[in-house]
């Protein structure tokens, strides 16, 4: 979609955010766009389009929602923005891409410091309240989140060392994988995930570290050879709502959309261990190696971890500190 037709389209449908469509039922209907940059097949997407529907079953008709996936309405970069103009009323958005805004945006992707599932759900515990308050300062509302599987490295030759990531091209998709590329001794280059297959196509990028699921949506197979699992760690897609727009809904349909996003997060983070296995096996079915890490190469990134883990330490200050010291006690 052109920019000139994305625009059309987001004025058409903006002016169409609160208005009545009629009478009896439609003359209170509110239509609302939502924004996602993945797929159809991802289960991000499937998850929140089962969120959606469920608000506009339990809105007896009073809400219609509009998904548009695969960054075809806003590309992933624009929809935290989006939201904040009303140009879409919802939108999922990577929370850790926005860490130049804010490092506790981030924190979940410093890497090695989750890799257990466990260790993820006391992090989100602990990160919430801190990502709630600067996200209504910003107008939003957070409405639930998902983790993305652990992540690995897609290569085309066994990295048993981290040295053997030195010289590399590497995308990255947030502030600390850029830092990780960097500490690792390779470029590193921001590309969002609709993108990664032209950029490995065209030598911007050969190698990445990201989930099996992103894997199986870019058909990795086609550019890369070798999946190295290192558990790195379990960023979460955020799904975010304008508060104005929530908050001028009638309270029972806010409880509502707040039920439907409890029940989604909790979905969610049943598919995203689910995909784990089942997206690791798929890329294995399509003829790459599934590697073990070696101690070697495991070290190396741990030394890699702690250090990004005490530079965010620097920049989040007190608030987190108390947050990193609070979550190595929860899970000693």
């Amino acid at each position: 979609m052109s920019l000139m037709h994305r625009r059309g389209v987001l004025a058409a449908t903006a002016g169409l955010a609160t208005a009545g469509l009629g009478l009896g039922t439609a003359a209170a209907q509110t239509r609302w766009q939502v924004a996602t940059a993945y797929p159809d097949g991802n289960f991000h997407t499937q998850n929140l389009r089962s969120f959606l529907d469920a608000i506009q079953a339990g809105s007896n008709g009073r809400l219609s929602l509009q998904l548009h996936s695969n960054a075809a309405l806003l590309k992933m970069t624009e929809i935290k923005r989006g939201v904040q103009t009303g140009q879409v009323q919802m939108g999922e958005i990577l929370l850790s891409a926005y860490g130049n805004e804010d490092p506790f945006f981030e924190v979940d992707g410093i890497p090695m410091l989750v890799t257990t599932t466990a260790q993820a759900r006391k992090l989100a515990e602990l990160q919430k309240p801190y990502v709630e308050a600067r996200l209504n300062r910003s107008g939003l509302s957070l409405l639930y989140w998902v983790p993305w599987p652990p992540s690995g490295l897609y290569t085309n030759a066994p990295v048993e060392t981290v040295e053997a990531l030195r010289g590399t091209k590497m995308r990255t998709y947030n502030v600390l994988t850029n830092r990780f590329a960097t500490l690792a001794g390779a470029t590193p280059t921001l590309v969002q995930q609709a993108e990664v297959p032209q950029a490995f196509a065209t030598g911007v990028v050969n190698v990445m570290v990201t989930s099996a699921a992103t894997g199986v949506d870019v058909q990795a197979w086609d550019f890369c050879r070798v999946f190295t699992p290192i558990g790195f760690a379990r960023t979460k897609n955020a799904i975010i709502v304008r508060k104005r727009d929530l908050d001028a809904l009638p309270a029972e349909l806010q409880a509502m959309i707040r039920s439907a996003a409890a029940a989604a997060e909790t979905r969610g983070w049943d598919l995203s261990d689910k995909a784990t296995t089942d997206q690791q096996a798929m890329l294995g079915q399509h003829g790459m190696t599934i590697a073990t890490a070696t101690p070697a190469l495991m070290q190396g990134l741990r030394a890699i971890g702690n250090t990004q883990t005490d530079e965010w330490v620097a920049k989040a200050g007190d608030d987190g500190k108390r947050l990193i010291d609070a979550y190595r006690a929860a899970i000693a």
